[in-house]
């Protein structure tokens, strides 16, 4: 398990990786329809000229500087100002209700907060009154007007003017306190950075919180440093790699595997316009690195299969044939001439013309966040794009296992990372036979031991001795089976696990993520807690069904209410469902369901800015639905029995 890292720090991290790749290109943003490049040594003086701004501020070694902020140059800039400071970095979502927004910096005790433009500013305009230890509101504004030197982004005595619609206080008792980033970028103060100790804080990231309030996750200079460390030591990036990001750095994934690795390398990033725009982004930008989660890989294969359904009888089975000559390739076994002929008439007609949607230079992609549906990986896979996929939590800095060239195992999240150690938690864990029927496997807990383990949750001490063990390990909440070979399988999250009326276990998640790959279900939730069976809420792809009519010749009502009840319409969606669920369980299956049009979201509260779902809001809002789903059976199995109905 010993690991020696490279860096030990983050400043260690930035200050090696500017005199080392200087004048290479480093963050690229779009401006008036052309890519705009900054190098590294322009970063770097950036980050120099704000670490002093920041300092004109009180901002000082221990102090918490939050941003609410989608990925930017800016944020970037901000985060290396605050490491060189000795401050922790406390970054937060744009989606993020204000609400959590003001518990996050109480919480933290944030000096200053960053905010991408003056209209978030505005939301967050209450929190001077609320939240006693901040000093300052930091306003962004335009991400090109730093990279081209255009000042003032927004005039500092405009930002300075409170407005009376979400203020308590006095536009005097404003001023001054918000100030444009431009300023502080050009106020001509210099401070040399400090060199932190490893166990100082670089960073709180704050949990989801699907069931309550967010907690603050301590990771130090050390956790993220020695990550970093790790994950190249098994991960083959070069100066030349580039990457399309679209992962909010917010999140530890995009943060830690993304931004600081690829900084580390001397590797470039393009910031993605939106989600509405990574497929055109990807075609302009061609990276050879692809950092995403599980939900994007689905929708390339969702919309792959609807693009080859439309396709003529004899092209679908030459797919067909052609997939299945890359599972034999996957497996070890040798390909006949006809096969690989066949596999390379598919590559040209079909698979490169998907590989053209990513670019056409993509080496690789790294998954993570959930776990990746088997089918999906392979289908990938068979694309001539290899998925390497990962593990990890917030808590864990985050990869504690993953795939990499040369130890890739489909269906796993990979072997542990250098100087990482993984372990099934032994009070937990139960022996179940394998699939094959043959051998039996140790199911339980997953427990992390390392360098990456965080220091613990901010002003939580019930809840820190809840997740560590005794030895040091942290209890993840997942479940999951380590192989021979050392490769982790998970199998689902113990907080989701929930128990039938007949004391069957079901973990909802796989078969959420597998009734997803329809390209008539948008997302679904699997319900069934102290219940006698799996009932599910499905978010129907409204167009999708539409589409579907049109091709079968059927006429659908226009009301959208009216269509989802149409029984042609339940019919499509059950066999789907049924289809979907072939792999698992008699009593995991869904018995019964209900389709829905509006789709879970972070605007209307069910889905975390990580895009989990709260199952308790889920559950609050379409309680009645559910509820109807159990009483429908019942009164059906009445009406059998000969009994009154009601």
């Amino acid at each position: 398990m010993h690991f020696e890292p490279r860096y030990s720090t983050l400043v260690e991290l930035f200050q090696q990786a500017i005199q080392t790749h200087g004048s290479r290109e480093l963050f690229g943003t779009k401006k008036d329809g052309r890519w705009i490049w900054t190098t590294y040594t322009e970063f770097g003086s950036m980050v120099d000229r704000f670490r002093g701004g920041l300092a004109s501020l009180g901002v000082e070694r221990g102090d918490c500087v939050a941003i609410v902020s989608d990925n930017r140059v800016e944020w970037a800039v901000a985060a290396y100002a605050c490491y060189g400071l000795g401050a922790s970095y406390v970054p937060m979502y744009e989606a993020q209700h204000p609400k959590e927004w003001e518990f996050i910096v109480r919480d933290c005790e944030a000096k200053v907060l960053i905010v991408a433009s003056d209209a978030i500013r505005a939301k967050a305009g209450a929190l001077f009154d609320t939240s006693p230890s901040l000093r300052h509101i930091v306003v962004l504004g335009v991400v090109l007007g730093v990279v081209l030197g255009v000042v003032p982004v927004v005039p500092d005595e405009a930002l300075g003017e409170a407005r009376a619609a979400n203020t308590n206080g006095t536009a005097a008792a404003r001023g001054g306190r918000v100030v444009s980033y431009d300023s502080l970028l050009n106020s001509g103060r210099s401070v040399p950075s400090i060199v932190p100790a490893p166990n100082d804080t670089a960073g709180l990231i704050y949990t989801s919180g699907t069931t309550g309030n967010p907690k603050g996750v301590i990771l130090t200079h050390a956790n993220i440093a020695s990550n970093v460390s790790a994950t190249r030591a098994i991960f083959p990036i070069e100066f030349a790699d580039r990457s399309l990001s679209f992962l909010p750095w917010a999140h530890v994934f995009g943060q830690t595997v993304e931004l600081h690795t690829l900084l580390s390398t001397g590797a470039a990033m393009a910031i993605c316009e939106g989600v509405d725009r990574i497929l055109d982004n990807l075609a302009e930008v061609q990276p050879t690195l692809l950092f995403s989660v599980p939900r994007i890989f689905n929708k390339i294969y969702t919309s792959v299969q609807q693009q080859l359904a439309a396709r003529p009888k004899p092209v679908q089975l030459l797919v067909k044939e052609a997939l299945k000559a890359t599972a034999k390739e996957r497996a070890g076994e040798r390909l006949r001439v006809r096969e690989l002929a066949l596999l390379t008439l598919v590559d040209r007609l079909v698979f490169s013309k998907v590989r053209a949607r990513f670019g056409g230079k993509l080496k690789y992609a790294f998954s993570g966040g959930a776990a990746l549906s088997r089918e999906v990986a392979e289908f990938i896979d068979s694309l001539g794009i290899l998925v390497y996929e990962g593990y990890g939590l917030t808590e864990t800095s985050p990869i504690a296992t993953a795939n990499s060239p040369g130890s890739r195992k489909i269906g796993s999240v990979g072997r542990p990372l250098p100087g990482v150690r993984v372990e099934i938690d032994p009070a937990t864990g139960v022996s179940k036979p394998a699939p094959d029927g043959k051998s039996m496997r140790f199911e339980g807990e997953v427990v992390v031991y390392g360098h990456n383990v965080m220091k613990g949750y901010l002003k939580r001490p019930e809840e820190n001795a809840a997740v560590f063990t005794k030895d040091g390990g942290f209890r993840t909440g997942d479940m999951g089976y380590v192989d021979a070979q050392g490769f982790l399988f998970l199998t689902g999250r113990i907080k989701e696990q929930y128990k039938l009326e007949n004391g069957k276990y079901v973990v909802p998640t796989p078969l959420e993520e597998a009734l997803k790959l329809s390209p008539y279900v948008v997302n679904a939730m699997v319900y069934g807690d102290n219940r006698p069976y799996n009932v599910g809420l499905v978010v129907a792809n409204v167009p999708a069904v539409r589409r579907w009519a049109e091709t079968e010749h059927l006429r659908l009502p226009n009301d959208e209410a009216a269509l989802l009840k149409d029984e042609r319409v339940r019919a499509l969606f059950k066999g789907e469902l049924e289809k979907q669920a072939a792999a698992f369980k008699g009593f995991e299956s869904v018995r019964d369901f209900a389709l829905i049009a509006d789709d879970f979201t972070t605007d209307n509260g069910m889905l975390t800015p990580s895009l989990k779902l709260k199952r308790r809001k889920v559950v609050e809002t379409y309680g009645s639905i559910l509820d109807q789903l159990y009483a429908g059976a019942k009164k059906a199995k009445r009406s059998a029995a000969g009994a009154p109905a009601a």
